[in-house]
């Protein structure tokens, strides 16, 4: 017996499948705007770093970045991870940058939550992209109402017993005006750095400094979803390179941080927002 399939049979078999694809594409937004984009990951990590004092083995950072305050990522969200961050106990806090999306205002909001962050060695920022291109000034300045010094094309020497450890930050490479001389100052030549660039891919051009031993960066949210075998679909200029997670370029450890917020579509799959403890130990 020879059997038909019916145009009738053809289009219901595919409005069966178009169901499909559209149940499961609805469960996957769900699940990455509501679940996953909330879903807090601690990301931790050692490095060991040339001519550290010994009094820095074992000393340890947290890394909060691109905060995106509004219109997608609220506040609830991030006051969980600045609780999140202080649970840790570390020894320095570091923010790299992209604290607001469109509206410089909602720093007014967001600077009194990040006061509320506690390190032993103190708190400290840089700025980002965003930051540049909604109004630097206001940000800059809630920030450090909120006693939160923003460093730009400056470092600060943190005292580790007897010695010093250069924290150092640059204007966003992007939009701004990035000094690494400037922010190096004084800096022996074999003193190691830590830096706070936002951008990460710049990190080719910076690691040729060798008192930079480590880079800490965000912006390219680890590209916010990421499949299988492929990794992030769409990535911001000058967060291609080195998009997500630890490299080693040159003789510089980079750690690009996926970051705390959301920009559009407003959702991650396989790239929780994230804060990072890291671990220095001596090389």
């Amino acid at each position: 017996m020879t059997s038909r399939f019916s145009r009738r049979s053809f289009l219901k078999v595919l409005g069966n499948v178009a169901a499909t694809y559209t149940v499961a594409g609805l469960g996957s937004y769900v699940y990455g705007s509501q679940l996953e984009a909330n879903w807090l990951e601690v990301k931790r990590l050692s490095l060991a770093v040339r001519h550290l004092p010994a009094a820095a083995e074992g000393l340890r950072l947290v890394q909060l970045s691109d905060f995106h305050l509004q219109p997608i990522t609220q506040l609830d969200h991030l006051r969980h991870a600045i609780a999140l961050a202080n649970s840790l106990d570390p020894d320095l806090t570091v923010l790299t940058g992209d604290y607001v999306t469109d509206r410089a205002d909602d720093i007014r909001e967001l600077a009194p939550a990040l006061g509320e962050l506690n390190a032993r060695l103190g708190v400290f920022a840089c700025l980002g992209n965003h930051d540049l291109w909604t109004d630097r000034a206001l940000v800059t300045a809630q920030l450090e109402a909120a006693g939160l010094p923003v460093l730009v094309n400056r470092g600060v020497d943190l005292p580790v017993g007897a010695g010093t450890l250069r924290l150092a930050g640059l204007d966003d490479a992007w939009s701004g005006q990035p000094d690494l001389a400037a922010a190096l100052a004084g800096c022996p030549a074999e003193a190691p750095a830590l830096l706070l660039a936002h951008e990460p891919d710049f990190a080719d051009l910076w690691s040729q400094d060798r008192r930079v031993a480590v880079q800490l960066s965000g912006h390219s949210h680890g590209g916010q979803v990421r499949l299988p075998g492929r990794g992030a679909l769409a990535l911001p200029p000058h967060g291609q390179k080195y998009d997500y997670g630890l490299y080693r370029v040159g003789g510089t450890w980079l750690y690009t941080n996926a970051g705390l917020g959301l920009a559009t579509p407003g959702l991650r799959l396989n790239c929780r927002p994230e804060v990072t403890e890291i671990t220095l130990v001596r090389a």
